[in-house]
């Protein structure tokens, strides 16, 4: 479609007639009169022709042949068929996308893996460190326990070796009164002073052997046991043919234990026959 220009049309202006090339005309002979309505309808008409005619020399017939169909509604709908197909072909491309991205997800899951077996592994080494610990704090328990209790145990020692010479005098002592003054029907009176001495003497024995046995002093006599080098030394060994050998048949110095330990070896004689 051509546009035409409308040109208002002023009934109170005066238009000027322009000087016609092939119709020469003085100066004096011109004079201004009203130009007709129709006249200025076909002059811009025949300009607009013009101008569109100088458009198209200067256009290529390809792109007026672009520029007719572009604007035809048939050529919209075919232009448009591409962009539905390629629709298709992305939605193909995104259903396919997870397969190329498996490969993806298997280093992702892998790696889990592996950082799950790494925390499994310092797991395992903590816990056996831990119980290790533990271990080591139950033995230093068990062991201070040991130390503690033999240290109560054995803390009276060295006051029992110094004590044990005082016990062996009075063992001595009462061992010098012969039996038979002691056990005679009829006493005189140094005889009954004898035999009261001897009672006086037995029975401080008999308490102070109570006395250090509640704390864990005890004296023994091996006189017809084994021979134990353990708890006896033998100072001499003699032929004894009623007795077996090895046997202890004298007590020279009884011994004494503290806590089941030996704190004094018995002093003995051993037989020997061969």
């Amino acid at each position: 479609l051509f546009l035409l220009k409308a040109v208002p049309i002023h009934a109170t202006r005066p238009f000027h007639r322009l000087p016609d090339p092939n119709h020469a005309s003085t100066p004096s002979s011109f004079s201004p009169q009203p130009q007709p309505t129709a006249t200025m309808f076909r002059q811009a008409i025949a300009t607009s022709s013009r101008a569109v005619r100088s458009g198209l020399r200067t256009q290529t017939p390809k792109s007026v042949f672009q520029n007719q169909f572009q604007s035809s509604p048939a050529f919209r709908i075919r232009a448009a068929q591409p962009a539905v197909a390629r629709w298709y072909s992305d939605a193909k491309e995104s259903a396919e996308a997870p397969k190329e991205g498996e490969k993806p997800a298997d280093d992702a899951e892998s790696a889990l893996k592996k950082q799950l077996e790494a925390k499994e592994k310092e797991a395992a080494d903590w816990k056996d460190k831990c119980l290790r610990t533990i271990a080591d704090f139950r033995n230093l328990q068990d062991r201070t326990q040991r130390e503690v209790k033999q240290a109560r145990d054995f803390a009276l020692q060295k006051f029992s070796k110094d004590l044990i010479d005082s016990i062996d005098n009075l063992d001595r002592a009462l061992s010098m009164v012969p039996q038979d003054k002691i056990n005679a029907p009829e006493k005189t009176g140094d005889l009954q002073d004898l035999a009261n001495l001897y009672e006086g003497l037995k029975m401080t024995d008999d308490i102070l052997m109570s006395t250090l046995k509640k704390h864990g002093i005890e004296r023994f006599d091996p006189e017809g046991e084994k021979f134990n080098p353990n708890e006896h030394d033998a100072t001499f060994m003699a032929p004894q043919p009623e007795k077996e050998d090895n046997t202890v048949f004298h007590v020279q110095q009884k011994g004494f234990k503290l806590n089941g330990r030996v704190l004094r070896a018995a002093k003995v004689g051993v037989v020997k026959n061969a």
